[in-house]
């Protein structure tokens, strides 16, 4: 990957931006800086997820051993990119990615705070990887697919496929539907101010959007009964 991940992301000047990536509007940026602050209660009060047993799935079910490469795309506040971490141990390496500096910050302080020293933040746009072909054994995204619009969606897939290696997996978990009516008004509220107006068909057909580079794909639903996962692997 050309060094330019080798730094730890303690130091805020030291998490890479590619900015010239973006196609989100500064406005969706700004939001999603503003969102960082009260992110990880609005996921638990989606997901039931109090003790955090969803991030450990979905690392589960992307099969990494100690030593191999992930991404964690979209990683928001780093929950799942710092459960990575520990999966792969200190020879692997794995990279948390998402467009919002609000984000990667909320990231970087739950990382230190686990005692995480490993992971690496970078500013960058999904559908636009600054990173090399074939050069990751899994890459997870959690509860935020579903926010990319359609086209954006459909060049991130294409993305992914091009950064894993042969049989890597891909794991994307999104939210079911919510049944109690203010984390539903809430969801609703959120697909409103993102614009992401496909995202209601999205959330049905989300394993239709693997496309022609994966095989294996399989649906299961989370132990919360909240979420689901889908995941397949990389073709020959």
């Amino acid at each position: 990957m050309n060094g330019e991940f080798t730094d730890p992301i303690f130091h805020a000047s030291k998490i890479p931006s590619f900015r010239g990536s973006f196609h989100m509007s500064s406005l969706r940026r700004i939001y999603y800086d503003l969102f960082s602050k009260i992110y990880d209660f609005i996921i638990r009060l989606h997901s039931r997820d109090i003790a955090g047993s969803l991030r450990r799935f979905i690392v589960e079910k992307a099969n990494l051993s100690e030593g191999d490469k992930a991404l964690d795309l979209c990683t928001g506040t780093g929950s799942v990119a710092v459960e990575l971490t520990k999966q792969v141990g200190e020879t692997g390496f794995v990279i948390g990615l998402d467009f919002s500096r609000g984000m990667l910050e909320k990231a970087k302080e739950k990382a230190r705070k686990s005692g995480i020293n490993r992971l690496h933040l970078v500013q960058a746009n999904a559908s636009q990887l600054p990173l090399k072909k074939s050069s990751f054994h899994g890459v997870t995204c959690s509860h935020a697919f579903y926010e990319l619009k359609g086209d954006e969606r459909a060049k991130a897939i294409n993305e992914v496929g091009r950064i894993l290696i042969g049989g890597g997996k891909f794991c994307l978990m999104e939210h079911a539907k919510p049944k109690r009516l203010f984390p539903r008004l809430l969801f609703y509220v959120r697909l409103f101010f993102l614009g992401a107006k496909d995202a209601r068909k999205f959330l049905g057909e989300e394993d239709s959007i693997f496309g022609g580079q994966f095989k294996n794909i399989t649906k299961v639903m989370s132990p919360t009964g909240q979420s689901k996962l889908i995941y397949g692997e990389k073709g020959a």
